[in-house]
């Protein structure tokens, strides 16, 4: 079976950079391995453009390469380029197409000299840390237009299983606050469960609707995560950074206040710590939380770099990560995870998923904790920013209701508060001042 084309919201960011930038930049699409860049850049080339070309530096010939050695005659350059790909390019009708460009660092900065010649737009697409890190002896091109790219959010995976309904009348309940019923919620937890297991990388859905085999799911997403082991250990000798990736979910199921490296690779450099995180955030292979020591509107700006929790980027593969111990994840563990009934605390997948939802929805991630009275802490796992106000988020596993990190922080930082909201897995309602909603509607936020 051929995999299936997926619709996805990038597509239309896409649509917009091509209108509104008309040649000026060059959109530069940066995500993880096996996102689905390749993909979508294609088919935008195919149906935006009356024709496109593709260097896919992975493995470009030499004659390609050195095309970029010599760009002192553009007219020579582009008929060069033509008659090696046996292509023909029309003026501002044609899209060039420079995919996992950092492998050729010196066609990146030649980005600057195409987009000022002004015939044809250009699209990169970057994997991993090294779209950041291969960029010495080269002039970064001012005229890049970055945006990411993150595994399929619920909404495309719904999309994807033929659903266009579901989450158009979420939102709209979400809106008016109004209750689904416990009988629509249990089905929607389910729902959302299986999105979870399956997780948003392209390969591991098409597998999905392939089989309906959650084994040979997980299969494909063993492949993936070996493809990033393979690729930290080429950027980190040392292989701390393929160990502090690997132990993520470890790390959150101890549900401490931050991520403790030590605890994974021993004493090291707070420097070199700091590179290594750097590297893993810059992979987009992880969604880090920062501590933000003065919550309020500017995060940023008191952000403790050196208190975070890491997440993973996509849950699916988190879950797999989680039971990598055993040869490969058997149905019946994803079984009970589907049905809710495995005897381990899920809370750390239900963080995992959350921050996922928000990061796809463009939010940075911060958290906040602060000493009680009896040498414990009070934790608010996700402060977002909107306008001048705080969204304080606090996620809980199953249907409590509880919440009194919420409350104390909201009592500590009243003004600055606008909704505040508990995650969990029941029915929406209001408790007071806070807005109970499952965890499905967290991308809706």
């Amino acid at each position: 079976m051929a995999d299936i084309l997926f619709k996805r919201k990038i597509y239309d960011e896409m649509l917009s950079w091509k209108n509104e930038a008309n040649g000026s930049t060059a959109l530069l699409i940066e995500g993880p391995r096996r996102v689905g860049k390749s993909t979508i850049v294609k088919q935008f080339a195919q149906n935006e453009y009356r024709s496109y070309i593709i260097i896919d530096f992975a493995k470009a010939s030499l004659a390609e390469k050195n095309l970029f050695d010599d760009l002192s005659n553009m007219d020579f350059f582009f008929t060069r380029l033509k008659l090696l790909k046996g292509v023909s390019l029309y003026e501002r009708e044609s899209v060039i197409i420079f995919d996992e460009v950092q492998k050729h660092p010196i066609a990146r900065q030649a980005i600057k000299y195409l987009v000022e010649d002004g015939r044809y737009d250009y699209i990169e697409t970057g994997s991993l840390i090294s779209i950041h890190k291969n960029v010495d002896n080269i002039v970064i091109p001012s005229e890049e237009e970055p945006i990411s790219m993150y595994p399929m959010d619920y909404e495309e995976f719904k999309w994807a299983l033929g659903d266009t309904e579901t989450i158009p009348s979420l939102r709209l309940m979400l809106k008016e606050r109004k209750s689904l019923g416990d009988d629509v919620n249990r089905k929607m937890m389910r729902d959302y469960r299986l999105y979870m297991l399956v997780g948003g990388m392209p390969q591991a859905v098409n597998k999905y609707i392939e089989t309906l085999d959650l084994s040979k799911v997980d299969r494909v997403k063993r492949g993936i995560l070996r493809l990033y082991e393979e690729d930290f250990h080429k950027l980190d000798k040392t292989d701390k950074a393929k160990a502090i990736f690997k132990a993520i979910p470890g790390e959150l199921y101890k549900n401490s206040s931050r991520y403790q490296t030590t605890t994974v690779v021993g004493k090291i450099s707070s420097d070199v710590v700091g590179g290594i995180v750097e590297m893993l955030e810059d992979s987009k292979t992880v969604n880090i939380a920062y501590h933000a020591n003065d919550p309020n509107v500017g995060m940023e700006l008191t952000t403790n770099k050196s208190a975070y929790k890491m997440y993973m980027c996509d849950t699916g593969l988190f879950v797999t990560q989680a039971f990598w111990d055993k040869k490969f994840t058997e149905n019946i563990i994803y079984q009970k995870l589907l049905s809710d009934k495995l005897e381990v605390n899920l809370g750390y997948v239900y963080e995992n998923a959350v921050a996922q939802a928000l990061v796809s929805s463009g939010n940075k991630l911060f958290y906040y904790t602060w000493p009680t009275d009896n040498n414990h802490y009070y934790e608010v796992d996700f402060i977002l920013s909107r306008g001048f106000k705080l969204w304080p988020i606090e996620v809980k596993s199953e249907g409590y209701s509880t919440h009194k990190s919420l409350d104390e922080f909201c009592s500590k930082y009243s003004r600055r508060i606008n909704n505040r909201y508990l995650v969990y897995t029941k029915d929406i309602r209001k408790d007071k001042e806070t807005l109970m909603i499952p965890i499905y509607m967290v991308g809706l936020l």
